[in-house]
């Protein structure tokens, strides 16, 4: 073994896991530990693993088993650790296993295998913590867990119900963020909408001043640091018209992410999520009548159980009429645990393929017809890469990760870097992607 121990450490899953392994390799760093890439440099590995869907997780155990084969000393933390005895059944060697959210778990875990080798020196750590996204944008997860009791999903069994940050704890976290050179603030949870419920929305002090914890004063407070302010997962309740206006004052980018799951009334009451899909398409008018800019993007399931033909096509004429800026679809999983697999009816898996297909051909005319709406206008981006001759750049209305770019050509001598915003005109667009040029 080293002098100092070395760790291999491997983040699978969302972006609120990410911030979950961003959190561990900070304690790990203050602590004098140091990051390793590779297994065979490694003195143990730690995985944090998905465990929402059946892809997700098979990921997550072949990561565990390759890691078990080129390392041996594996720690597994995450979603997938709440699936303990399965873990321990199939990989016996495992030094330790833990659920999500579980930073000081995995750390006494590994001070059992290898105890630190002097006291925490937070200046090993640099300003804003370690961080796995660009050092121009973060993740800022502003609660853990979910109330809501939706048939397709495991969330709430394994991060357990909303328990949402005190307000002024999440200000100073930003502050610090904006402060190391972040551009852009992601706010992430499983129930974005549904902070400071838990808290009974409670006053709580930042720099002195009483805020209500609660999102629309949370993104109001937000809104006043240097950066660009993205909302994701925002569960359409009553109160988000609050953040629209928010966002047409400028406040925060225009950019809303709502998981709406299905446009079938009978389907979404299966889901037991919100089944009232006309007065959703009249919010959304009124979203854009508020917010003419707004950026709209949602996620939707396709071959849930009982989902007839006319349900799918409920979901086509939803689609049709909200004419989303940018969709997420998946072919229905079953999870273990979630009530969803006990419904009847099936659907056999070719058809959720076919039912999937279907959806994203219409979808993509649908985006290739907003996006060239976008031809000809003048917007900011902020620059995320350059590869070769190729600037790869975001406006509000693409999130990293899962939404399209704008790509702008680079030349040499170009005095542009990552995490710069600059100004460009599109000038052209396809279904996922637009083109631009410099403005001076």
């Amino acid at each position: 073994m080293s002098s100092i121990p070395k760790i291999g450490f491997i983040s699978l899953g969302c972006p609120k896991a990410t911030v979950d392994s961003e959190r561990i390799l900070t304690q790990l760093r203050a602590e004098g530990y140091l990051i390793t890439p590779e297994y065979q440099a490694a003195d143990l590995v730690i995985i944090n693993t998905c465990g929402f869907i059946n892809e997700a997780i098979e990921e997550s155990l072949e990561t565990i088993h390759e890691a078990m084969i080129e390392n041996g000393k594996v720690i597994v933390t995450g979603c997938l650790g709440k699936q303990d005895q399965r873990l321990k059944a199939q990989f016996p060697q495992l030094l330790a296993i833990t659920g999500p959210n579980a930073t000081e778990e995995v750390m006494t875990a590994i001070h059992q295998q290898l105890p630190p080798q002097h006291d925490p020196h937070l200046d090993l750590v640099p300003p804003g913590g370690i961080k796995l996204t660009p050092r121009h944008y973060a993740y800022l997860k502003i609660a853990e867990g979910c109330n809501q009791q939706c048939s397709f999903c495991i969330i709430p069994t394994i991060r357990g119900p909303l328990v949402s940050r005190p307000i002024g704890e999440i200000l100073n976290e930003a502050s610090q963020l904006v402060d190391a050179g972040v551009r852009e603030l992601l706010l992430v949870s499983q129930d974005t909408a549904a902070y400071g419920v838990d808290m009974h929305y409670r006053i709580d002090f930042w720099q002195g001043r009483p805020l209500k914890t609660q999102l629309t004063e949370l993104a109001r407070q937000l809104g006043k640091l240097p950066t660009w302010i993205r909302l994701h997962y925002v569960y359409p309740y009553p109160h988000v018209d609050q953040l629209v206006h928010l966002m047409a004052e400028g406040v925060i980018l225009p950019y809303l992410d709502i998981p709406l799951q299905h446009g079938s009334p009978a389907i979404l009451k299966a889901m037991r999520r919100p089944a009232n899909t006309e007065n959703m398409l009249q919010r959304i008018q009124q979203w854009r009548t508020l917010c003419p800019e707004i950026a709209l993007r949602s996620t939707f399931i396709v071959g849930f159980p009982g989902e007839t033909e006319t349900d799918f096509e409920q979901l086509l004429t939803f689609l049709t009429a909200a004419q989303l800026d940018r969709v997420g679809a998946f072919a229905y999983s079953p999870v273990d645990g979630a009530s969803a697999n006990a419904l009847p009816n099936p659907i056999p898996e070719s058809l959720k393929q076919e039912r999937l297909s279907r959806l994203m051909a219409l979808q993509n005319d649908i985006s290739a017809d907003k996006l060239q709406t976008r031809v000809g206008q003048i917007t900011d981006v902020i620059v995320d890469e350059i590869i070769d001759d190729t600037i790869y750049a975001r406006s509000f209305a693409e999130a990293p990760e899962i939404d399209g770019c704008v790509l702008i050509p680079f030349e040499e001598g170009d005095d542009i870097l990552p995490g710069d915003l600059i100004e460009v005109m599109i000038t052209n667009a396809d279904a996922h992607d637009l083109y631009g040029r410099v403005i001076n």
